[in-house]
């Protein structure tokens, strides 16, 4: 059994849980730890006794241990990226690609250690200096989500102990074992007991307990909306920060000028790789009247290219859902769709596999409003509607016109609607001939209204989460 690891050491849970591969029901990944309310509270006590040396820690002690965490993961990319599409199901080189990323972030953290930056200011009185710094917020709790199992954890990990917190992370029950081996190679940094803790278990023990828990000085949730409200109320009501994602229900504006293949590639890829289980995704796909019909028939001719398979063979574009019941979301929106009078152009329908899986076609909408619910809640799979525009300003009020607004995006050749499009959408990341899903880890993270509360994630401004702001005069 994977073990929990509390204060610098692993540990047996309360009980244990078995990790499902999605694309062969029959392979048992490993069984892991499950925490139960005792054991999550040793974890916060563990963490809020290590603060205060931690928050005081030598920065290039903390930059050679995060440099340390990103190297080994880098030279294991292979290996933990087969592990992540193992449990997750993502393709194997998006596996791949997605434990790079997260070695790229702890090597990126490590050199932001060395630049937290203040300020030194003169006061408007005479004989006095001002001095404004950083300082850690002390216990952060993480609570990761499953489609990205290991890089959200690491770029939610690797500032708050840049920054000097110390961490309390649960990963989703889901894919425990991308998180197991990110705190494994973790475990071996060099960091004091107690400053980081892998919890596992479930949200409504290891999550509650951290929620309520007035030791813990910062929640930092990826997850669903309704779940995420939950966490806001909780957090805001015994005054700790929080930092929120929630989700999307992006849209690509396609206009009558763009590169139809460009178009193609950005709807296609952003809308249905990773299964359609990202946050970022373009279930939304708004397009001009005159190139309605050509894109359309581009995109369904794309799709029937597509090979949906097991996650580790080779050639696979698409993996399974992650489970059964994200199975059933997802057809169930497709019924939804239909009664809807949607028409259903291309997929839909569950796919059986030499191994037992949850293989699903992706789906292709046409003739839908705006109005419709499977173009205004977020499905979470490979499920997108097309949604004919009459003109650029109809695309542009119909892209806004959301709960919704972390990523927005458009294909069109004018440099004229490229430049509005990017100060009048409303989404926390704008595209440009690129898809929507797909980001930096250097840059800002984060999205407008319904999508995200709190301070951006990544880059130098998770500083402005993980610190808070210290203002000391001095007598001259």
């Amino acid at each position: 059994m994977k073990q929990n690891y509390i204060n610098g050491a692993w540990v047996d849970g309360a009980s244990a849980a078995a990790n499902i591969n999605p694309s062969d029901t029959s392979d048992v990944i490993g069984h892991y730890a499950q925490a139960d309310a005792q054991q999550a509270a040793l974890a916060i006590a563990a963490a809020a006794a290590a603060a205060p040396g931690w928050a005081l820690s030598n920065i290039q002690m903390r930059a050679d241990a995060l440099d340390r965490i990103g190297s080994e993961i880098l030279a294991r990319k292979e290996e933990l990226g087969t592990l992540l599409s193992r449990e997750e199901g993502k393709t194997r080189p998006e596996g791949i690609g997605e434990a790079a990323r997260a070695g790229a972030i702890f090597k990126f953290f490590a050199q932001e250690c060395l630049r937290l930056r203040g300020d030194k200011l003169a006061s408007v009185r005479p004989n006095l200096d001002v001095e404004v710094t950083r300082e850690p917020v002390g216990v952060v709790a993480i609570i990761a989500p499953w489609n990205f199992p290991i890089a959200i954890p690491a770029w939610k990990i690797a500032p708050a102990l840049a920054y000097g917190n110390c961490v309390l992370i649960k990963p989703a029950e889901l894919v425990p074992g991308s998180a197991w081996a990110l705190a494994d190679i973790i475990s071996r940094a060099g960091l004091p007991d107690g400053v980081f803790n892998l919890v596992m278990g479930r949200g409504s023990v290891v999550g509650l307990a951290f929620l309520n828990d007035r030791r813990v000085n910062a929640i930092s949730f990826t997850g669903s909306a309704a779940t995420g409200a939950k966490v806001a109320q909780a957090a805001i009501g015994r005054m700790a920060k929080v930092q929120i994602e929630m989700g999307g229900k992006n849209p690509l504006v396609v206009l009558n000028d763009a590169d139809l293949a460009s178009a193609v590639h950005c709807a296609v890829q952003g809308s249905f790789y990773s299964t359609g289980q990202r946050c970022t995704a373009s279930s939304r796909l708004i397009v001009e009247k005159g190139i309605y019909p050509a894109f359309v028939a581009a995109v369904t001719e794309k799709l029937a290219a597509l090979s949906v398979g097991h996650a580790l063979d080779a050639g696979t574009d698409i993996g399974p859902v992650v489970d059964a019941s994200q199975l059933e979301q997802d057809l169930s929106y497709i019924q939804i769709g239909r009664d809807e009078g949607a028409h259903l152009a291309f997929g839909g329908e569950r796919l059986e596999r030499a191994a037992n899986g949850f293989y699903l076609r992706p789906a292709l909408f046409t003739e839908c409003s705006n109005d419709m619910r499977i173009s205004r809640e977020e499905i979470f799979g490979p499920v997108a509607s097309v949604i004919p525009a009459d003109n650029y300003e109809h695309a542009l009020a119909m892209a806004n016109d959301s709960e919704f607004g972390l990523s927005s995006g458009i294909c069109t050749g004018s440099l004229k609607y490229a430049t509005h499009f990017k100060r009048a959408a409303q989404a926390g990341m704008v595209m440009v001939n690129v898809p929507t899903a797909g980001v930096d880890y250097h840059v800002p993270f984060g999205g407008s209204k319904g999508s995200s509360y709190g301070a951006r994630e990544q880059g130098n401004y998770a500083a402005e989460f993980f610190t808070t702001v210290k203002t000391a005069y001095c007598g001259v």
